[in-house]
């Protein structure tokens, strides 16, 4: 669903069905007259729990050194976590020895990073899957499973294999970033033609810079591609988030006030809201 950039306008004001019931005709009997049997007599049979249905995954496609945007997507997973939602992030065991992440396993807020041993979409997919239908189970309000994919995972691949239809993109608003946005915009159609494509403009200073380059990238891709790309908000540039990367500390909870914690808070309620209606509708 596309979304206007100006639903961040406040970072830069100044602050200072269910299944059939079986026929009578399977039971025994007819509609009218069934009699009980004896064993149902005064027996109150159990309702099966109901299963949840599994979080949405959203694929976050991130290099090996790109240290900012998986430090932007670790946040945002914090920031899911904080609005009440159950939100992990999932990436290849290859990430054990780099600098990408914070150390697996529990985090802030109920969080979580898990490493999986896939060497391949198909299996990362996996992987995410059983996460999201294991984590779906003690969410109460929903979440999300983000999963970091290696670009080079979606590069190599056979043509029409990626299983990942609900992906993000992090990208500055500078030509060479937007360029490489549409490149990743055009494997990830090429690999899953119906795919649903969302973008994040992160690093920017105005409200004008990340609409510029949010419509550079859509026009471009649309023309091109056929893809009409959803728009995930923005994400300031702000001397806090590379603090916060340093002291290995998320934004959230180091620097609330900073307009990055604000802008992260509001990319993820729309990444949540978004992932919401995946599973009611």
């Amino acid at each position: 669903m596309p979304r206007d950039l100006a639903d961040v306008f406040h970072y830069f004001l100044p602050e200072t069905g269910t299944e059939a019931e079986p026929t009578q005709e399977l039971l025994g009997g007819s509609p009218e007259r069934r009699p009980a049997r004896s064993d149902e007599i005064g027996v109150t049979r159990p309702v099966p729990a109901a299963v949840p249905p599994p979080l949405p995954i959203l694929g976050v496609p991130i290099g090996s050194r790109d240290v900012l945007r998986a430090a932007l997507a670790w946040n945002l997973t914090i920031e899911t976590a904080r609005l009440g939602a159950s939100a992990v992030i999932l990436a290849p065991a290859v990430d054990a020895t780099s600098p990408l992440w914070p150390a697996p396993g529990a985090g802030p807020l109920g969080t979580e990073l898990i490493l999986s041993s896939a060497t391949n979409l198909a299996d990362l997919h996996h992987a995410a899957a059983e996460t999201a239908a294991r984590r779906a189970a003690r969410a109460r309000r929903g979440g999300i499973v983000f999963v970091r994919i290696p670009p080079d995972w979606l590069e190599e691949g056979d043509p029409e294999t990626n299983p990942f239809r609900w992906l993000l993109l992090l990208t500055s608003a500078n030509r060479r970033d937007l360029d490489e946005a549409f490149a990743m915009a055009e494997t990830v159609v090429a690999s899953n033609p119906v795919a649903e494509v969302g973008v994040t403009i992160h690093g920017v200073t105005t409200i004008d810079e990340a609409r510029r380059g949010f419509e550079t990238l859509s026009r471009r891709v649309q023309r091109r591609l056929g893809l009409d790309l959803s728009s995930y908000g923005l994400l300031v540039d702000d001397l806090d988030v590379y603090r916060a990367i340093a002291a290995q500390r998320p934004i959230g909870l180091a620097h609330p006030q900073a307009p990055a914690a604000r802008a992260l808070m509001d990319v993820a309620r729309l990444l949540y809201e978004d992932a919401r209606s995946r599973v009611l509708g």
